[in-house]
């Protein structure tokens, strides 16, 4: 994790390895249980949902590949915010990521320790947590490597299940199974909430892709910092589509009004055709693949203490390594200071309470997405047609994280995510005020 320190040729990434880290990133518990509230609220409209959120997402990680293969810096979106706009925007921007990188990561933890109980429902909720935790900071505290080479197993695991999802929910709908199932007519399921509800749904399609950002901080690490861009177009293609087919047929095998938002639409498709052992199967996956986009969040905001110490916008001791592997135990303790203090409250806060903070932590990651796309329009001066892809993925944020306002329980957690901006705007600002003045990284502007 120390940028400082020359990376070895053999570290270095393909582009391939990017995008089945991407996969590994991404593929995870917002699309195996979250595309449950997006068809809850919009219906098969989430088929459209899906592909708008695609778009805006392939159009982010586009500005963030292009700056990366212009310039590839550790810390990617935080850095090239500093160089951007000033001091203040590195470190308004590090800080908001991992303070929402926190807040979702309890939600995280706790659902990996329910999905477990449902194998050993006598064993502690508490106990669950703390054992995927230490794990989850064991395999970041083994570097870039490591966690890549983890990412990549994880990220096979995910896709063999979606594309075996598939094959199975496929053959059942076509009648090659030896199952009593009716496929769904495609009529009435359109607009569910009418389209106050689709509005609403936009922003569960936007959470299906977080975790490129991390995948942008990654990028860094390519052998060929140009590749970026490759890599991150094969990987959104590949989610994309597998995204899009797999809610296709949940919505041929089960009605939309049926799906609930506490259970996985694919477990729920598979049990309607009878499949009651790939229940399990599927519980282990959910567990797999939150286990691995928590895992990859962890690495990427250990990774953000360790720059921001670097650069002073956190304290010194943050840069602090420790054994062959460079472990940084300052920036890996705070990391489990926060995730401990999120756990707990997970655990003890009220559920409708907690749900308030997560999605707030949550829109925070778009508010993130949004800086990406400032940062490139002003230190790329891109061309008109870059531009416009620019601009066309912030109006979609923009739409989706509006949606939540649509909503009794999602506006309370876009106010909270409000409050939180506000919060550490107060603190970029009073810190701006105190420290001494550092000049803005230098920067060259250039054409993409």
């Amino acid at each position: 994790m120390k940028s400082h320190v020359h990376q070895k040729e053999d570290d270095k990434l393909s582009w391939i390895s990017l995008s089945l880290f991407g996969v590994g990133c991404t593929l995870g518990t917002g699309f195996f249980l979250g595309t449950s509230l997006a068809i809850h609220w919009s219906g098969l409209s989430v088929l459209v949902l899906l592909v708008l959120a695609a778009a805006g997402t392939y159009f982010v990680f586009g500005a963030l590949a292009q700056m990366t293969a212009e310039d590839p810096k550790e810390g990617a979106f935080r850095t090239y915010a500093g160089e951007a706009f000033g001091p203040w925007a590195g470190f308004g921007s590090g800080w908001m990521y991992w303070a929402s990188e926190m807040l979702i990561m309890g939600s995280s933890l706790t659902a990996l320790g329910l999905f477990s109980q449902f194998w050993f429902p006598k064993f502690p909720l508490w106990a669950f947590v703390a054992v995927y935790a230490c794990i989850g900071l064991f395999i970041a505290a083994l570097g870039a490597k490591g966690l890549t080479q983890t990412e990549n197993v994880l990220a096979v695991i995910k896709l063999a299940a979606t594309v075996a999802f598939i094959a199975i929910a496929a053959a059942a709908c076509l009648g090659w199974l030896d199952v009593k199932i009716t496929p769904q007519k495609i009529t009435n399921e359109w607009f569910p909430h009418q389209i106050k509800g689709v509005w609403t749904g936009f922003i569960y399609a936007f959470f299906a892709f977080a975790g490129i950002e991390v995948m942008g901080l990654m990028a860094a690490k390519l052998k060929e910092p140009k590749d970026a861009v490759k890599s991150g177009r094969v990987m959104l293609l590949t989610v994309s589509t597998l995204y899009v087919v797999a809610i296709a047929l949940i919505l041929l095998l089960v009605p939309a009004s049926k799906l609930t938002p506490d259970e996985s639409p694919l477990v729920k498709a598979m049990s309607s055709i009878g499949f009651t052992v790939v229940v399990h199967i599927f519980n282990g996956i959910l567990i797999i693949a939150g286990f691995s986009t928590m895992v990859a969040s962890i690495y990427a905001i250990t990774s953000m203490l360790v720059k921001l110490g670097e650069d002073g916008d956190a304290p010194k001791m943050f840069t602090k390594t420790w054994g062959k592997k460079s472990m940084p135990l300052h920036a890996l303790g705070c990391t489990a200071a926060g995730l401990i203090l999120s756990t707990l409250l997970a655990l003890w806060m009220p559920k409708s309470l907690f749900e308030y903070v997560t999605t707030a932590g949550s829109l925070v990651l778009m508010y993130t997405w949004l800086l990406i796309c400032i940062t490139y329009i002003k230190k790329m001066k891109p061309t008109s047609w870059n531009r416009i892809k620019v601009w066309t993925a912030m109006v979609l944020i923009l739409a989706a994280v509006a949606g939540t306002a649509m909503e009794k329980a999602s506006r309370r957690g876009l106010l909270a995510s409000i409050g939180l901006v506000v919060l550490i705007a107060l603190i970029t600002y009073i810190v701006n005020k105190v420290r001494k003045p550092r000049p803005s990284p230098s920067t060259k502007p250039s054409k993409s």
